[in-house]
């Protein structure tokens, strides 16, 4: 299911494009912003909910691929569709390898564009949810203690809380403490469950 408070984003130099491609979005029910170049885009600032963005490849200053990188980097999550008039195969492999979820070369039917817009915020939504609880997994982990830290690793690791407590020159008994409360604040229900958690922590 796609939120219909969803932005769609839509920049491109060409008013008559902009024009019938807002109308085109709204009526879908989506919320629409346009801007005339990749500059102006930039200029409005971070977008907090669920959006997607519609991008000409080719405009004056700020090439729609420059504007891709500058996004990219950021790590903003935002998907693109890329549409040019003037498209060519380098071009298309070169956004498409770098994440954009579709490059659609003008004219194209209004149900290609429908379709690529569906599957740009069903993607930005995956990514809003795994970035939030990737956010509640790095509070949880910044909650813990010095010493709770160390378990966690010396745990996940594998290690037994025997070889912990040698390791930490600790009491096993106290190794167990500690070993609750990691659980408990980390609200793991079994040891695959920290391992996981402790898995996603790293990938980041």
């Amino acid at each position: 299911m796609i939120p219909l408070e969803a932005t769609v984003f839509v920049v491109d130099d060409d008013t008559s494009v902009r024009t019938a491609l807002k109308r085109l979005i709204k009526s879908l029910g989506f919320k629409v912003k346009t801007f005339d170049s990749a500059q102006a885009f930039l200029k409005h600032g971070p977008h907090d909910g669920p959006a997607c963005l519609v991008l000409d490849i080719r405009m004056p200053g700020m090439s729609g691929i420059e504007l891709q990188e500058q996004l990219t980097s950021a790590g903003l999550g935002l998907p693109i569709i890329f549409i040019t008039g003037h498209g060519n195969i380098p071009m298309s492999v070169k956004a498409m390898k770098a994440g954009a979820v579709d490059f659609i070369e003008k004219p194209f039917e209004d149900q290609k564009l429908i379709d690529a817009i569906n599957i740009a915020l069903k993607q930005n939504k995956k990514f809003r949810t795994e970035h939030a609880e990737l956010k509640d997994l790095l509070r949880r982990v910044d909650s813990l203690t010095p010493r709770e830290h160390e378990v966690f690793i010396l745990v996940v690791s594998g290690m037994l809380n025997k070889q912990i407590a040698f390791d930490l020159g600790r009491s096993e008994k106290t190794i167990k403490v500690h070993r609750a409360r990691v659980m408990d604040k980390m609200k793991a229900k079994s040891l695959a469950d920290l391992v996981r958690m402790a898995e996603k922590v790293t990938a980041h």
